[in-house]
Protein backbone atom coordinates (compact mmCIF):
# COMPACT_ATOMS: atom_id res chain seq x y z
CA UNK A 1 0.00 0.00 0.00
CA UNK A 2 1.20 3.28 -1.30
CA UNK A 3 1.67 6.04 2.33
CA UNK A 4 0.94 9.23 1.41
CA UNK A 5 2.35 12.35 3.02
CA UNK A 6 1.16 15.91 3.77
CA UNK A 7 2.32 18.70 4.95
CA UNK A 8 1.05 20.90 7.59
CA UNK A 9 3.30 24.13 8.67
CA UNK A 10 2.79 26.31 12.30
CA UNK A 11 5.98 28.46 11.19
CA UNK A 12 8.36 28.85 7.83
CA UNK A 13 11.62 26.59 8.79
CA UNK A 14 14.85 27.97 8.04
CA UNK A 15 17.06 27.78 5.19
CA UNK A 16 19.76 26.04 7.23
CA UNK A 17 19.01 24.82 10.65
CA UNK A 18 22.27 23.85 12.44
CA UNK A 19 22.74 21.42 15.01
CA UNK A 20 22.67 20.94 18.31
CA UNK A 21 19.07 22.15 17.76
CA UNK A 22 18.40 25.74 19.68
CA UNK A 23 14.83 27.21 20.40
CA UNK A 24 13.46 28.83 17.72
CA UNK A 25 14.81 26.13 15.13
CA UNK A 26 12.39 23.95 13.08
CA UNK A 27 11.49 20.35 13.78
CA UNK A 28 9.60 18.25 10.87
CA UNK A 29 7.93 15.49 12.55
CA UNK A 30 6.23 12.97 10.39
CA UNK A 31 3.63 11.33 11.98
CA UNK A 32 1.87 8.00 10.28
CA UNK A 33 -1.88 8.73 10.40
CA UNK A 34 -4.78 5.55 10.60
CA UNK A 35 -8.11 5.33 11.39
CA UNK A 36 -8.85 1.33 11.46
CA UNK A 37 -12.17 1.98 12.24
CA UNK A 38 -13.34 4.39 9.21
CA UNK A 39 -13.35 2.55 5.75
CA UNK A 40 -12.47 5.16 4.14
CA UNK A 41 -8.96 5.84 5.64
CA UNK A 42 -5.81 4.97 4.39
CA UNK A 43 -2.10 4.48 6.70
CA UNK A 44 -0.62 7.65 5.16
CA UNK A 45 2.84 9.59 7.05
CA UNK A 46 1.44 13.32 7.88
CA UNK A 47 4.09 15.85 8.42
CA UNK A 48 3.84 18.91 10.20
CA UNK A 49 6.36 22.17 11.29
CA UNK A 50 6.58 24.19 14.46
CA UNK A 51 9.28 25.73 16.25
CA UNK A 52 11.85 23.54 18.93
CA UNK A 53 11.32 25.60 22.48
CA UNK A 54 13.49 24.99 25.54
CA UNK A 55 12.71 21.51 27.12
CA UNK A 56 10.75 21.00 24.79
CA UNK A 57 9.69 17.14 24.39
CA UNK A 58 7.48 15.14 22.09
CA UNK A 59 4.75 14.61 23.86
CA UNK A 60 4.56 18.86 24.17
CA UNK A 61 5.62 18.89 20.39
CA UNK A 62 2.65 16.64 19.69
CA UNK A 63 0.03 18.10 22.57
CA UNK A 64 1.64 21.66 20.61
CA UNK A 65 0.03 19.73 16.80
CA UNK A 66 -2.83 19.13 18.55
CA UNK A 67 -4.51 21.75 20.61
CA UNK A 68 -3.13 24.92 17.62
CA UNK A 69 -3.41 22.74 14.32
CA UNK A 70 -4.88 19.26 14.01
CA UNK A 71 -7.30 18.22 16.48
CA UNK A 72 -8.26 14.69 15.23
CA UNK A 73 -4.57 13.60 15.83
CA UNK A 74 -4.65 10.50 18.25
CA UNK A 75 -1.56 9.36 20.64
CA UNK A 76 -2.10 8.49 24.40
CA UNK A 77 -0.36 10.24 27.72
CA UNK A 78 -1.63 9.96 31.14
CA UNK A 79 1.22 11.24 33.88
CA UNK A 80 4.10 13.20 31.12
CA UNK A 81 6.65 11.91 33.87
CA UNK A 82 7.59 8.66 32.18
CA UNK A 83 5.63 6.71 35.19
CA UNK A 84 2.72 5.34 33.62
CA UNK A 85 4.19 4.33 30.14
CA UNK A 86 0.77 5.39 28.18
CA UNK A 87 2.80 7.64 25.79
CA UNK A 88 5.05 4.91 24.03
CA UNK A 89 5.20 5.34 20.30
CA UNK A 90 7.80 4.48 17.81
CA UNK A 91 10.64 7.08 17.70
CA UNK A 92 12.51 7.26 14.43
CA UNK A 93 12.52 3.08 14.46
CA UNK A 94 13.11 2.69 18.11
CA UNK A 95 10.47 2.64 20.76
CA UNK A 96 10.28 4.65 23.19
CA UNK A 97 8.45 7.26 25.62
CA UNK A 98 7.10 10.78 23.85
CA UNK A 99 7.27 12.33 27.56
CA UNK A 100 10.79 11.41 28.44
CA UNK A 101 12.41 11.82 24.01
CA UNK A 102 13.63 15.83 24.07
CA UNK A 103 13.36 17.10 20.21
CA UNK A 104 16.61 18.81 20.55
CA UNK A 105 18.46 15.45 20.85
CA UNK A 106 16.30 13.84 18.45
CA UNK A 107 17.02 16.10 15.45
CA UNK A 108 15.14 18.25 12.96
CA UNK A 109 13.37 15.33 11.42
CA UNK A 110 11.29 12.86 13.16
CA UNK A 111 9.25 10.26 11.77
CA UNK A 112 6.57 8.70 14.73
CA UNK A 113 4.76 5.69 14.30
CA UNK A 114 2.41 3.76 16.78
CA UNK A 115 3.84 0.79 18.63
CA UNK A 116 3.87 -2.63 16.49
CA UNK A 117 2.17 -6.19 18.05
CA UNK A 118 -0.55 -4.00 19.59
CA UNK A 119 -4.10 -3.50 18.49
CA UNK A 120 -4.11 0.01 17.08
CA UNK A 121 -6.50 2.34 18.19
CA UNK A 122 -5.74 5.24 15.87
CA UNK A 123 -2.88 7.24 14.58
CA UNK A 124 -0.18 6.42 17.72
CA UNK A 125 -2.62 5.04 19.70
CA UNK A 126 -2.75 1.37 20.65
CA UNK A 127 -4.07 -0.60 23.31
CA UNK A 128 -1.51 -2.17 25.45
CA UNK A 129 -4.58 -2.37 28.36
CA UNK A 130 -5.95 -5.53 26.46
CA UNK A 131 -2.44 -7.29 25.64
CA UNK A 132 -1.04 -6.61 29.08
CA UNK A 133 -4.30 -7.81 30.64
CA UNK A 134 -4.39 -11.13 28.33
CA UNK A 135 -0.92 -11.96 29.46
CA UNK A 136 -1.00 -11.29 33.53
CA UNK A 137 -4.08 -13.13 33.32
CA UNK A 138 -2.48 -15.88 31.40
CA UNK A 139 0.70 -16.21 33.90
CA UNK A 140 -1.46 -15.29 37.12
CA UNK A 141 0.52 -12.08 37.23
CA UNK A 142 -0.74 -12.08 41.14
CA UNK A 143 0.67 -12.89 44.61
CA UNK A 144 -0.41 -16.44 45.05
CA UNK A 145 -0.32 -16.56 48.93
CA UNK A 146 -1.43 -19.01 51.68
CA UNK A 147 -3.53 -17.40 53.28
CA UNK A 148 -7.21 -17.67 51.55
CA UNK A 149 -9.17 -15.38 53.51
CA UNK A 150 -8.24 -11.78 53.60
CA UNK A 151 -7.95 -10.56 57.03
CA UNK A 152 -7.37 -6.73 57.15
CA UNK A 153 -5.75 -6.65 60.78
CA UNK A 154 -3.37 -9.25 59.99
CA UNK A 155 0.01 -7.48 59.75
CA UNK A 156 2.31 -7.98 56.94
CA UNK A 157 5.11 -10.21 57.17
CA UNK A 158 9.13 -8.61 57.55
CA UNK A 159 10.90 -9.19 54.68
CA UNK A 160 14.85 -8.96 54.43
CA UNK A 161 14.69 -5.30 53.23
CA UNK A 162 17.71 -7.02 50.47
CA UNK A 163 14.97 -9.14 49.05
CA UNK A 164 12.58 -6.06 49.12
CA UNK A 165 14.81 -3.84 47.03
CA UNK A 166 14.84 -6.87 44.53
CA UNK A 167 10.92 -7.42 44.40
CA UNK A 168 11.13 -3.78 43.97
CA UNK A 169 13.27 -3.52 41.34
CA UNK A 170 11.37 -5.52 38.49
CA UNK A 171 8.21 -4.03 39.89
CA UNK A 172 9.30 -0.65 38.67
CA UNK A 173 7.91 -2.34 34.93
CA UNK A 174 5.37 0.30 33.72
CA UNK A 175 3.69 -2.16 30.99
CA UNK A 176 4.84 0.68 28.58
CA UNK A 177 4.95 -1.66 26.13
CA UNK A 178 8.23 -0.50 24.11
CA UNK A 179 10.11 -4.17 25.17
CA UNK A 180 7.00 -6.53 23.31
CA UNK A 181 7.31 -3.64 20.47
CA UNK A 182 11.12 -4.55 20.07
CA UNK A 183 11.02 -8.24 20.29
CA UNK A 184 11.56 -10.31 17.11
CA UNK A 185 9.68 -13.13 18.85
CA UNK A 186 6.50 -11.27 19.64
CA UNK A 187 6.20 -9.90 16.12
CA UNK A 188 6.42 -13.36 14.47
CA UNK A 189 4.48 -15.33 17.63
CA UNK A 190 0.88 -13.32 18.97
CA UNK A 191 1.25 -15.90 22.08
CA UNK A 192 4.43 -14.56 22.91
CA UNK A 193 4.50 -13.11 26.43
CA UNK A 194 7.52 -11.09 26.26
CA UNK A 195 10.24 -9.66 28.25
CA UNK A 196 7.37 -8.11 30.01
CA UNK A 197 5.84 -11.25 31.27
CA UNK A 198 9.12 -13.20 32.01
CA UNK A 199 10.01 -10.52 34.29
CA UNK A 200 7.07 -10.85 35.96
CA UNK A 201 7.88 -14.28 36.45
CA UNK A 202 11.10 -13.62 37.94
CA UNK A 203 9.31 -11.44 40.56
CA UNK A 204 6.65 -13.16 41.81
CA UNK A 205 9.53 -16.22 41.54
CA UNK A 206 11.61 -13.94 44.15
CA UNK A 207 8.80 -13.50 46.83
CA UNK A 208 9.03 -15.22 49.85
CA UNK A 209 5.06 -14.87 50.22
CA UNK A 210 4.00 -16.70 46.43
CA UNK A 211 3.64 -19.84 47.12
CA UNK A 212 4.93 -21.18 43.53
CA UNK A 213 6.86 -23.79 42.94
CA UNK A 214 9.43 -24.06 39.69
CA UNK A 215 7.35 -26.84 38.45
CA UNK A 216 4.40 -24.17 38.71
CA UNK A 217 5.85 -21.64 36.29
CA UNK A 218 7.36 -24.07 34.17
CA UNK A 219 3.57 -24.81 33.30
CA UNK A 220 3.23 -21.63 31.91
CA UNK A 221 6.87 -20.16 30.54
CA UNK A 222 7.79 -23.46 30.13
CA UNK A 223 7.78 -23.29 26.46
CA UNK A 224 8.04 -21.86 23.08
CA UNK A 225 5.54 -19.03 24.17
CA UNK A 226 7.44 -18.73 27.13
CA UNK A 227 11.07 -18.20 27.94
CA UNK A 228 12.50 -20.73 25.62
CA UNK A 229 10.78 -18.61 22.68
CA UNK A 230 13.41 -15.93 23.44
CA UNK A 231 15.95 -15.69 20.45
CA UNK A 232 18.52 -13.62 23.26
CA UNK A 233 18.49 -10.47 20.76
CA UNK A 234 17.87 -8.27 23.51
CA UNK A 235 15.92 -5.81 22.13
CA UNK A 236 13.81 -5.34 24.84
CA UNK A 237 16.83 -4.92 27.27
CA UNK A 238 18.00 -2.15 24.92
CA UNK A 239 15.25 -0.30 24.96
CA UNK A 240 13.65 -0.69 28.21
CA UNK A 241 12.52 3.24 29.31
CA UNK A 242 13.27 2.03 33.19
CA UNK A 243 16.29 0.02 32.47
CA UNK A 244 15.37 -3.03 33.97
CA UNK A 245 17.74 -5.83 34.26
CA UNK A 246 15.76 -7.58 31.48
CA UNK A 247 18.81 -9.70 30.11
CA UNK A 248 19.50 -11.04 33.49
CA UNK A 249 16.21 -12.20 34.63
CA UNK A 250 15.61 -13.55 31.20
CA UNK A 251 18.58 -15.65 30.96
CA UNK A 252 18.11 -16.91 34.98
CA UNK A 253 14.56 -17.82 34.36
CA UNK A 254 15.48 -19.90 31.34
CA UNK A 255 18.04 -21.85 33.18
CA UNK A 256 15.85 -22.71 36.11
CA UNK A 257 13.25 -23.69 33.75
CA UNK A 258 15.62 -25.36 32.15
CA UNK A 259 16.52 -27.58 35.37
CA UNK A 260 12.93 -28.01 36.11
CA UNK A 261 12.38 -29.53 32.89
CA UNK A 262 14.89 -31.73 33.12
CA UNK A 263 13.81 -33.05 36.24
Amino acid sequence: MDIAAKTVKIAKAPSQPQEPLKSGQMIRLHIMRFNPRDAASVPHLQTYELEQSDGMTLFMALSEIREKLDPSLQFDFVCRAGICGSCAMVINGRPGLACRALTKDIGPEITLAPLPVFELIGDLSVNTGKWMRAMSERLEAWCHVKQQEVDLTRLEEPMDPDLADQIFELDRCIECGCCVSACGTARMREDFVGAVGINKIARFRLDPRDVRTDADYYEVIGDDSGVFGCMSLLGCHDVCPKDLPLQTQIAFIRRKMVAEGMK
